[in-house]
């Protein structure tokens, strides 16, 4: 009898054990996971449009820009209303 006691108690150690880690661990992970969460939900500052390019010396930059432009409007970078108004600036300038 008093192996078998022994075998339990070492039993209900080893379980307690285990439980008590892994309890650990879990509140580790959701305050790990929370504060990912609160980083998130955290207002992000919009990235602001490109700077109005400096001053081109002839059409054939611009052309270039214009270029650039039209690339990051295809991939999805700009959006229309953007497109036409970085546009316009280069064309003014």
């Amino acid at each position: 009898m008093p192996g078998l006691l022994r075998g339990v108690a070492r039993t209900a150690v080893v379980a307690g054990t285990a439980t008590a880690v892994s309890n650990r661990v879990s509140r580790r992970q959701q305050g790990r996971w929370a504060q990912q969460d609160s980083q998130q939900a955290a207002p992000q500052p919009a990235p602001s449009a490109a700077p109005p390019p400096a001053q081109p010396a002839d059409m054939s930059s611009k052309i270039d820009q214009l270029k650039q432009l039209g690339e990051l409007k295809t991939q999805g970078v700009l959006t229309e209303a953007e497109f036409e108004d970085q546009k316009r600036r280069i064309l003014e300038s």
